[in-house]
């Protein structure tokens, strides 16, 4: 192969992908336990088992000479890059997370971060969602972002209140049901 294909500089740099969503300026990266302990445990995988694997491997491949058609070597500086982009990732969130446990919000009837709301539309049918970190949404769960147009709208709201907000569709109206506060281990 022509060394003209081939890319010799080994410190390739891949620019961080854009955030998901930004945080408005001067906030917290609110989190659940739940949510705070996946990112950590995920942390701790890459750092511990994952990485330490990759470079072993990448020194093997570095080792058995030409570098330029050595699969595994090449594979490997790519991976190695990339749990690289990630653990910049999850050490920039966890840094800047302010975890909020929704269990300790007792005797609370309005809505804040981590309470969980059923709510209907006009045509009563019904839908709960879990206001969560940006970092933990699921929406087939139901978890939806704490920065997301539903949730910015039933924020500070209550039971019985209704709710007006500009969804893609056009313009949508919710009646708030229940608002409570739970684990997420028990939904």
């Amino acid at each position: 192969m022509s060394k003209a294909f081939v890319r010799e500089n080994d410190s390739e740099e891949d620019e961080d992908l854009p955030e998901p969503a930004s945080l408005p300026p001067n906030t917290p990266n609110y989190m659940t336990p739940q949510g705070h302990a996946r990112l950590s445990a995920e942390l701790d995988h890459l750092l511990r088992v994952e990485r330490p694997r990759v470079v072993e491997t990448v020194a093997w491949a570095a080792s058995n000479g030409d570098r330029s058609e050595n699969g595994d070597y090449i594979y490997g500086k790519r991976r190695l890059r990339e749990i690289d982009r990630r653990l910049r990732f999850l050490t920039k969130h966890l840094e800047n997370s302010k975890v909020v446990d929704p269990v300790q919000q007792t005797g609370n009837d309005q809505i804040f971060f981590g309470a969980t709301v059923t709510v209907e539309d006009d045509t009563s049918a019904s839908q709960t969602y879990t206001i969560v970190g940006r970092d933990e949404t699921e929406p087939s769960r139901g978890h939806i972002s704490w920065i997301s147009p539903l949730a910015r709208a039933l924020l500070k709201q209550r039971e019985g209140d209704t709710v007006r907000f500009l969804t893609p569709a056009g313009p949508r109206t919710l009646h708030i049901v229940q608002v409570r506060y739970q684990s997420l281990d028990d939904q």
